[in-house]
């Protein structure tokens, strides 16, 4: 049997609302990896691991404890490995962190059981053509790795005003992408737990614990 884990990447600004996306999660039910050390946007006590690194993100998700995990914000685990390596001169640096990005990434999709789902919660920019990306550790890393080239499902969190939701596919200006018929719109609510329920019907993780 061959064990596939799904990543999902979710794009958006700073204060787009992608933390407070998961303001639904039971407590027990995900795990959070808080790169940044930042608080939640909301009060609920959720389990959390502060000041993660690769190692410790990798070795838990080997462990496979729980079925949901997300890795906030996700970007700086890059910046700070370059930060820490800051005064090596050369190329080699931006090969190893795409390298490390990448294993993170394989460790979800061949480490973790297939009703597992990692979600990547991630900054945005944009590129030469003003399209909206991912955001790296610049455009040496981005020679070496096509972030979105990693995943099947990539959400674009957006806000206008008071209101707070997702794009789930690309108008062409954007990266968002999702399978065909896994969302009924193009817009859909600002709810990772609704987005979590949606992916596992869609690929019927549930009938499969059952059988």
């Amino acid at each position: 049997m061959i064990i596939i884990g799904v990543p999902v990447l979710i794009l958006g600004e700073s204060g787009s609302g992608k933390s407070c996306s998961l303001r639904n999660f039971d407590p027990n039910e995900v795990g959070i990896f808080n790169v940044a050390s930042k608080p939640l946007p909301f009060r609920k006590k959720m389990r959390m691991l502060n000041d993660s690194k690769y190692q410790e993100i990798m070795a838990i998700l080997v462990k496979n404890q729980s079925k949901c995990y997300v890795i906030d914000d996700a970007q700086y685990l890059m910046a700070f490995s370059l930060f820490d390596r800051a005064n090596e001169v050369g190329y080699k640096k931006f090969t190893d962190v795409a390298v490390d990005f990448y294993q993170l990434v394989q460790t979800v999709i061949k480490l973790t059981s297939d009703d597992t789902i990692v979600y990547f919660l991630q900054h945005i920019e944009r590129d030469d053509a003003g399209r909206i990306k991912a955001k790296t550790a610049g455009k040496m890393l981005d020679n070496q790795l096509t972030l979105e080239g990693l995943f099947s499902i990539v959400l674009l969190c957006e806000a206008k005003g008071e209101e707070h939701y997702f794009i789930t596919q690309s108008d062409g200006t954007s990266t968002a992408k999702s399978p065909m018929g896994m969302f009924e719109s193009l817009k859909i609510d600002n709810d990772l737990k609704m987005v979590d329920d949606t992916i596992r019907k869609y690929y019927e993780f549930e009938k499969e614990a059952d059988g």
